[in-house]
């Protein structure tokens, strides 16, 4: 069962304040990243895509890192990390409501933006392993042409224990 919010102190908001707006800026960040990652992914930029992971990964730990401070700072408190708790905190603030809102929806664009980009790298991966597999097996044939580079005929010759 869901407890009522306590009524928070006057640092406790502020500091949540504060990492909403921190988070609402970085998310909006992340889910532009993201949109490059797609962009890249589609033209099929590696080595682009390569330089792109790092800073991916780093904008993600910094996101993880505020959401942390977000959960230590409520539950320091007691109460549960919700929408409900967070919404109660900031009641009368509707600025910082405001941006809590943008935070949800920037998270839920990021999500579908990720699960979008994990399919296209899905898609390139199966492409990839087709054109190896094809590749590897054309590896296998006998070679068409000679050192010379005559062309050699296939196939024609004697089997071999035919008479």
């Amino acid at each position: 069962m869901n407890q009522p919010a306590a009524s928070p102190a006057s640092a406790d908001r502020q500091r949540l304040a504060l990492l909403i707006e921190a988070e609402a800026i970085q998310l909006g960040e992340f889910v532009e990243l993201l949109a490059r990652e797609e962009a890249l992914l589609i033209a099929g930029e590696v080595e682009a895509l390569v330089a792109l992971c790092h800073d991916k990964n780093e904008r993600y730990r910094r996101l993880q890192r505020l959401s942390d401070d977000r959960s230590l700072l409520l539950g320091r408190s007691g109460q549960p990390v919700s929408d409900a708790v967070i919404r109660a905190w900031l009641d009368g603030l509707p600025r910082v409501l405001a941006r809590w809102d943008e935070v949800i929806g920037l998270a839920g664009a990021a999500r579908e933006r990720n699960a979008l980009n994990g399919k296209l790298i899905t898609e390139r991966m199966a492409h990839n392993q087709a054109a190896l597999s094809l590749l590897l097996s054309a590896a296998d044939q006998p070679p068409l042409y000679d050192a010379e580079g005559n062309t050699r005929a296939i196939g024609g010759g004697r089997m071999l224990g035919s008479a």
